[in-house]
């Protein structure tokens, strides 16, 4: 069985002093950023679902989708140096950048068709 969380914000401490048995019966397994490879193959997945004009659009959309999302991640690296403070970015922020993605294109193709 997996329990996940995240190490960000209050609510990880909160819940790791009401339940001390989660962190002393722990094994922290550690995860990755998802290669360029992974990021474009998880949008274009999500991108089959959208109506665009060519596919050479969604590719090139996925591969900007990829290209922001590890941008970021070398900011965050950037920010750590100068800041002393942790930024993550994750796969769910990826995921999140994609649905963002759709709901403002709708919400734009909605707009041109009134």
């Amino acid at each position: 069985m997996g329990l996940c969380f995240s190490p960000v914000g209050d609510s990880f401490r909160f819940r790791a002093r009401q339940f001390p048995g989660l962190i002393s019966c722990t094994s922290i397994d550690w995860f990755f950023s998802w290669p360029r490879d992974a990021l474009v193959g998880v949008a274009n997945r999500f991108l089959k679902k959208i109506e665009l004009p060519t596919d050479e659009i969604r590719e090139a959309i996925a591969n900007h989708m990829a290209n922001v999302h590890l941008s970021i991640e070398e900011s965050n690296v950037e920010f750590l140096s100068q800041e002393r403070r942790y930024n993550y970015t994750t796969p769910t922020s990826f995921l999140e950048l994609i649905n963002f993605y759709q709901m403002l294109l709708g919400k734009e193709q909605g707009a041109i068709v009134d």
